[in-house]
């Protein structure tokens, strides 16, 4: 599958411009809850000011815990949305940074 679809965070080219990243850099993709480290792919395909990372790679975190497989979850919260109690994860805001 890693062939096939590669896990990485696919990023709009103004935002990766502004922030020094390539297609193909790594990059650190983080907020209050946690820390991903995976390749970009940078693409018009995904609107300026969001991000992508598909769910379903394991987590593989290093000594001080940051993953290095593209976990979402170490990026989603625990609770369930208050209205339909479904999963949170379509409205998690997080920073994209040059690893």
């Amino acid at each position: 599958m890693k062939e096939v679809a590669p896990q990485e965070v696919w990023i709009n080219p103004i935002d990766a411009e502004a922030r020094g990243i390539r297609n193909g850099d790594r990059v650190f993709v983080y907020n209050g809850r946690g820390k991903t480290h995976v390749p970009a792919r940078v693409t018009p395909r995904i609107i300026p000011g969001v991000v992508h990372l598909s769910e379903g790679a394991w987590y593989t975190p290093d000594a001080d815990g940051t993953d290095q497989a593209g976990c979402v979850n170490v990026l989603t919260r625990y609770r369930p949305s208050p209205l339909a109690k479904g999963d949170p994860m379509h409205t998690v805001l997080v920073e994209v940074e040059k690893a």
